[in-house]
């Protein structure tokens, strides 16, 4: 098991970086799309773009 653990924390960073981007990528292709899509297209957009922005303030204000 020490072994295993050994090997796997120096790589954790580009497995959970590789995980990030694979999100992203479904988000990208797959939500913004039907997000955008009908008559209230721009209230999700700006929720969206909201949602975006409160993350980032509270990653720079908890870091």
């Amino acid at each position: 098991m020490l072994v295993a653990s050994n090997i796997f924390i120096p790589v954790m960073p580009y497995l959970l970086s590789f995980a990030a981007g694979a999100m992203i990528y479904v988000v990208v292709e797959e939500l913004i799309p039907e997000m955008s899509e009908g008559e209230h297209s721009n209230i999700g957009v700006i929720l969206f773009a909201f949602g975006f922005t409160v993350m980032m303030a509270l990653d720079v204000a908890l870091s």
